[in-house]
């Protein structure tokens, strides 16, 4: 698999990388070892970038990538990105505080099973966090403890990550970037490029809507987040289907199925899209299937899609979902 520098943190990682969320909570119901193979799946194809959550499962998803780093001895050759905040409650800026994020960050340790964390991000934080300079020296003393090795942000909004990079020990900004949420491609990715921020893309398939397998008639289980979080009844609606209404996204993905390249499914498609952004560090697709994840993985070895498609993936979002987002987030 092709490699990619992570911004300034020195790492170099596979350009597909490997998302968890699916295996830690809101996607259904995934049991232990269903999440482990997942995991095993993934280093398998080659993927060497992993990122989860405190928040996936509650440490579900941690203690499954620890359980396969260790059973395969290959945790000095896995990055392993996790994220910190969510689990305040409630989940207000004044709470990014040292005090609770040193709380867990030392959680996460333990989960993971190492003294110190590669990298941790603030797992989308409320606007507010963004100017508050003392939510970033709590992440710098962590980082001079030697509890994290580098630290960055997940963001919900391109003005929030263009907000976090003027703090200069911010190294990465994870953010959503797909066919449906273009907007980051403008001045974010100019302004990361120029600082040197590792950018991390996530929610790649607009939660599966970018595989071309859903059907509109399609009925998700009750603790599946494309059931409860539709109109963002849980959290950021953006985080499903990309923030379209979901018929406007069925419409735009039947647009597209005609510009899907021969021996390319439509989610390599998606992916490829993504990797084709020179500034992108790395894309996390996750999926609980490890056929999927060796077809996700197989993107990094695969040609830039053609100046055609990808006007023409341009015209689709132009015609049907740009109204719809790309001044939302």
């Amino acid at each position: 698999m092709n490699h990619r520098p992570l911004g300034s943190t020195g790492y170099e990682v596979t350009d597909v990388g490997f998302g968890t969320w699916n295996i830690g909570g809101d996607w259904g119901d995934v049991d232990a070892e269903e999440g482990r193979e997942a995991v095993r799946a993934a280093l398998d194809a080659g993927i060497d970038f992993i990122d989860t959550a405190d928040v996936y499962g509650d440490g579900f998803s941690e203690q499954r990538i620890a359980e396969v780093l260790d059973e395969r001895g290959v945790r000095d050759e896995v990055t392993v990105a996790t994220k910190a905040g969510r689990r305040l409650d409630p989940h207000t800026a004044d709470r990014y505080n040292y005090e609770n994020l040193s709380r867990f960050v030392d959680r996460s340790r333990e989960y993971l099973g190492t003294d110190t964390l590669e990298l941790v991000q603030l797992h989308c934080p409320p606007t507010e966090a963004y100017y508050q300079p003392e939510t970033f020296e709590a992440l710098e003393r962590l980082q001079e403890e030697g509890k994290v090795d580098h630290y960055g942000v997940s963001v919900e909004k391109v003005e929030q990550a263009l907000k976090a990079i003027e703090y200069p020990g911010v190294e990465t900004v994870q953010i959503i970037f797909n066919m449906f949420r273009q907007r980051p491609a403008e001045l974010f990715f100019e302004e990361a490029a120029r600082r040197d921020i590792g950018v991390i893309a996530r929610v790649p398939l607009a939660s599966g809507l970018l595989t071309g397998t859903l059907s509109r008639d399609m009925e998700f289980p009750e603790n599946d987040h494309r059931n409860f979080n539709v109109d963002g009844e849980a959290f950021d609606r953006g985080e499903t289907f990309a923030g379209l209404p979901v018929e406007d996204g069925f419409d735009a993905v039947d647009a597209l199925r005609e510009h899907v390249p021969e021996r390319m499914t439509m989610a390599q498609m998606a992916l490829r899209w993504i990797l084709d952004h020179d500034a992108v560090s790395t894309v996390i697709p996750g999926s609980t299937t490890p056929e999927h994840v060796q077809a996700n993985a197989a993107v990094s070895g695969m040609e830039p899609l053609s100046n055609q498609t990808h006007g023409a993936v341009r015209d689709i979002y132009e015609d049907t979902v740009y109204d719809g987002v790309h001044h939302r987030w």
